[in-house]
């Protein structure tokens, strides 16, 4: 296997031809960072590129040939979301602002270590896991439009042939709108699925872990490496590892879809729809039942998830504010932290009141369904720059529109995925949506090998 076929090649596949000795680990690297140079003075996908990676790499084949290959990542280059802490290379969390981070694993970074990871660089990030663009990193199917936020680097950084995975912090979105927009696969897990010890935390109520990856097996193989119980997450779930390997072959008969009508089909791109769509039927015709639903109670949500962000990211952010560091912020970060203040005890309340209504609601659809589809994004990648946009004839900001399908599954904390499901006449990646039950990782990744499976790339 040469380094170019590994960047094509599944990660089990790449993983076992370094632990053989059929590809170089450090060549693989080289390759990477090779890459890197050529184009990410354009794309601006990373903010620091691990001085050591090829030493790294050179260990890792030395490994091999001694017998004593690590695990299921040995030798793979992987890309970090700069606010997982990591020994060895700096954490910003996408801020100027004169904050010192630790130099130290985190649990999930921890695993991929052990696993046998080698990380390669710290991937940008809209600021402190603000926002949905990424600035300054491009999109690159298109370098004037974004990536997607917050870990937007990550997304690019895999689209680009950069890495072969990256790591992403997911509150509203997080994951799943770079991978929707950048045309790969991005996988929150439930929450407390994956341990957060270790991740500059954003809202410690809603913030998932999990990856963006070139395919669906791959995006299993790291939930399997990176999860896990996590004693320094108050969040995290005495759960063991999710084992989604046997969920990879299995086909649609018998699985049971939902396609909620209300919210995640209102005010949609028409070609994002029939893409959408497409994917559903195909879902249909190889053997699952589709079942559509409404949930009325969701067209409150976006207040409801607002609330809890805000006053969740301020009261983070106050001794920040208290030492002045929040002068040094980018403004729509700094805006947005001051606004939390805004939100009162009574506001905060009313928004968990009706997240335990939604949860409620959606326990219900669970069990007449295993999974829930649909768009991911009601649009692709917007221009850099650009503030609206206009869907069924009505103007609303980007902020709006990009987050609109994702963040229910924040406020549910369930699992949720999102794959390359087509392209628009632009050519740019469209995503599909999919949804699950509580710790029922194994029917998300099963429907979403099936659709992948049977579409063209």
């Amino acid at each position: 296997m040469t380094p170019d076929e590994a960047l094509k090649s599944p990660l089990t596949d790449v993983a076992a031809a370094v632990r053989a000795g059929k590809l170089s680990s450090a060549d693989l690297v080289a390759r990477c960072l090779a890459n890197i140079e050529a184009r990410d003075g354009v794309l601006k996908s990373f903010v620091h590129v691990a001085e050591d990676a090829l030493e790294q790499g050179r260990r890792a084949d030395a490994a091999a040939t001694s017998g004593i290959a690590t695990g299921p990542l040995h030798g793979i280059p992987i890309a970090v979301k700069d606010n997982y802490l990591t020994a060895g290379m700096p954490t910003t969390a996408g801020t100027e602002a004169a904050i010192a981070f630790p130099q130290e694993d985190g649990a999930a970074i921890a695993r991929l270590r052990a696993a046998g990871a080698i990380f390669i660089g710290k991937t940008r990030m809209h600021e402190f896991a603000w926002g949905m663009e990424t600035p300054p990193t491009c999109n690159p199917y298109d370098e004037s439009r974004v990536p997607g936020g917050s870990s937007g680097g990550s997304g690019a950084a895999v689209t680009a042939g950069f890495c072969l995975a990256a790591t992403g912090s997911d509150t509203g979105g997080s994951i799943r709108i770079p991978a929707s927009l950048c045309g790969n696969v991005g996988f929150k897990p439930t929450f407390g699925r994956i341990g957060r010890s270790g991740i500059v935390p954003h809202s410690w109520s809603l913030d998932h872990a999990g990856p963006l990856a070139r395919n669906v097996a791959d995006a299993a193989l790291l939930v399997d490496v990176m999860s896990g119980y996590d004693p320094g997450d108050p969040g995290s779930a005495n759960e063991p590892p999710s084992d989604l390997s046997q969920a990879l072959t299995q086909d649609a008969r018998g699985l049971r879809v939902g396609v909620c009508r209300n919210h995640f089909f209102e005010a949609l791109d028409p070609e994002v729809e029939r893409s959408v769509e497409a994917a559903i039927a195909l879902l249909g015709r190889l053997g699952a039942t589709i079942v559509e639903f409404e949930v009325p109670e969701l067209k409150y949500g976006l207040g409801a998830i607002f609330a809890v962000e805000l006053s969740s990211s301020t009261a983070y952010h106050l001794p920040h504010i208290a030492a002045g560091h929040v002068d040094a912020y980018a403004e729509d970060v700094r805006m947005l932290v001051e606004m939390g203040r805004l939100v009162t005890g009574s506001d905060y309340l009313q928004a968990e009141r009706y997240r335990e209504l939604l949860a409620q609601r959606f326990q219900d659809v669970f069990s007449r369904v295993d999974v829930v589809v649909g768009p991911t994004m009601p649009i692709t990648a917007w221009e850099i720059g650009q503030k609206e946009v206009v869907l069924g004839g009505k103007r609303e900001a980007v902020l709006e529109t990009s987050w609109r399908f994702t963040y229910p599954w924040n406020l549910l904390g369930l699992p949720a995925i999102s794959i390359p499901c087509g392209f628009d006449s632009k050519g740019l990646p469209i995503g599909f949506q999919i949804a699950g039950a509580a710790f029922d990782e194994a029917n998300v990744v099963r429907a979403a090998s099936v659709v992948e499976r049977h579409t063209p790339r």
